[in-house]
């Protein structure tokens, strides 16, 4: 990466990280996907009950391979024949893992979801939340942020899926009210009432969509 994208990266990576922490968040600064695996380790005590949403940045940084350990007990909702189960039982986890459709610079998460599972265990249950993010991820503003979740990781999402929306086919939001629609839910994490549960890694990478 180009040092100057890299150093606009890291000066940008500790506004956000300034932000979470007006928002009773706590931010971390990974200079590559090694450094983001390292950290999130450090942050996960073994033994630990963790689940996720299904987040492709967690799985970018190789954290899903290295939670699949007799250290740790993951919950893999994957491998699971009972999908309904596994979503539930990330309510009472130690550890939910996700990436984010966007993060604007003062530090608000916004995520969209089709099934809830993933946005609601953002809001609550699991007892720490831990966000893998890339800094492609990072908007100006609130508005900037519903439109990349709506405009780029929806339909990259839609696609994804096989889905049969309007964005899957056109690569943009149409508001629609389509069967198959994943634009279900809306979540905007603007402050976390209990201190230390939300954990943000900004990653100086672009990962997820």
């Amino acid at each position: 990466m180009n040092e100057n994208v890299v150093k606009r990266n890291e000066l940008l990576a500790q506004k956000v990280i300034k932000g979470l922490q007006s928002r009773n968040m706590t931010g971390y600064y990974a200079a590559d996907r090694g450094a983001a695996l390292r950290q999130a380790l450090a942050l996960i005590p073994k033994g630990s009950t963790v689940t996720m949403g299904g987040g492709m940045s967690v799985h970018e940084i190789g954290l899903v391979e290295a939670l699949k350990s007799v250290d740790y007990h993951f919950i893999d909702r994957d491998a699971m024949a009972d999908k309904r189960a596994a979503m539930l039982a990330a309510y009472d986890a130690d550890f939910f893992l996700a990436g984010t459709n966007a993060i604007t610079e003062d530090g608000i998460l916004v995520n969209i979801d089709g099934n809830a599972n993933r946005v609601s265990a953002i809001a609550q249950g699991p007892k720490k939340v831990l966000f893998i993010v890339g800094m492609n991820k990072v908007c100006d503003d609130l508005d900037g942020a519903m439109k990349r979740a709506r405009n780029v990781a929806a339909p990259i999402n839609a696609q994804r899926f096989g889905l049969s929306t309007p964005c899957a086919a056109t690569g943009s939001c149409f508001d629609c009210k389509s069967p198959d629609t994943i634009c279900c839910q809306f979540l905007i994490t603007r402050f976390s009432r209990h201190a230390d549960r939300i954990h943000v890694i900004l990653v100086n990478d672009d990962l997820g969509f």
